[in-house]
């Protein structure tokens, strides 16, 4: 059987399939569907430095091919996961990561200083491109200069893997991703949801409470996928790919297109196991092809 490892950053994992922040909760909601242990790493819910509501109802609407969401980053904050959630985490048998969020350059550096205190938490996945927040979020991913401004803020206070998540709404995505490397990302994650909408035409009113939100599932692939193709080729840090992975052979392109992992979101919420049949599909894969490892196949694609 071909080996599943990888390395992001200084962080080695067992396999390349992660889930991502905000479809899989703190991972242990999904232990009566799986073996959670057998995820290469868990990202939870985006934490803040202080518990956050969310935004008012209705915050969720289903798209074609995929779905909305303007949750808000609701969290009980940084303290109350060190104190009640932490500890559940560390008996899961996988890594787990922190989704970090915040409001201002200060929130982000105190809420990663915290994290780096706990030892069972290898990693961050900095979170600067959330289009569901009125303040910050986005806002820091979407220039370059502001994205490296927060990301070596927090390199100051994090000493641990930094993944940086990135955001699809902009004009040259491989700008932010050159850019937070510079300032100390050990890799980048994309895609972040992309802005979008929904109307009532009955009501003639958004769907939304907040009237955009982020859209996700396999309607943004081919936009993530050629996203994560094209900031494979100008970084050298790893990559980590997402955005409307629904089976295995949707996390091999990203692994073709330059991916050294990936994430599955939205595709939890339809199949709570979709994880291992993507960790099972991968390796079949690779047996099938005569690879001897998934690093045989990242960046793999063939162009000429």
């Amino acid at each position: 059987m071909a080996s599943l490892k990888t390395r992001i950053g200084s962080l080695e994992l067992e396999n390349p399939v992660m889930t991502a922040s905000g479809t899989f909760g703190y991972g242990t909601e999904y232990a009566d569907f799986m073996d959670i242990s057998r995820l290469g790493a868990i990202i939870v819910k985006g934490t803040t430095l202080h518990r956050r509501e969310g935004n008012p109802y209705p915050r969720m609407a289903e798209t074609p091919q995929g779905m909305l969401n303007a949750v808000g980053l609701q969290n009980k904050g940084v303290d109350y996961f060190v104190d009640h959630i932490y500890p559940e985490t560390q008996k899961i048998g996988c890594p787990i990561i922190v989704n970090v969020s915040g409001s201002c350059i200060d929130d982000y550096v105190e809420t990663a200083g915290i994290i780096n205190t706990l030892d069972g938490i290898p990693a961050i996945e900095l979170n600067i491109s959330c289009p569901n927040v009125r303040q910050g979020g986005m806002a820091f991913g979407v220039n370059p200069e502001s994205a490296a401004q927060v990301v070596s803020a927090v390199r100051k206070a994090y000493d641990r893997t930094l993944i940086v998540k990135l955001s699809p709404n902009v004009t040259d995505i491989t700008q932010i991703a050159k850019a937070v490397e510079g300032a100390g990302a050990d890799s980048v994650s994309l895609i972040n949801t992309m802005l979008g909408m929904a109307i009532n035409a009955e009501t003639r009113r958004p769907v939304l409470s907040t009237i955009t939100g982020g859209m996700s599932g396999p309607a943004v692939k081919p936009v993530a996928l050629r996203m994560v193709w094209q900031v494979a080729k100008a970084v050298s840090i790893p990559v980590i790919g997402l955005g409307g992975i629904c089976c295995a052979t949707d996390a091999i392109e990203f692994l073709l297109a330059g991916a050294s992992a990936i994430e599955i979101g939205t595709a939890n919420f339809i199949d709570p196991s979709v994880s291992e049949k993507v960790i099972d599909g991968i390796n079949e894969y690779l047996d099938r092809h005569g690879f001897e490892s998934v690093q045989d196949i990242v960046g793999g694609l063939i162009t000429d």
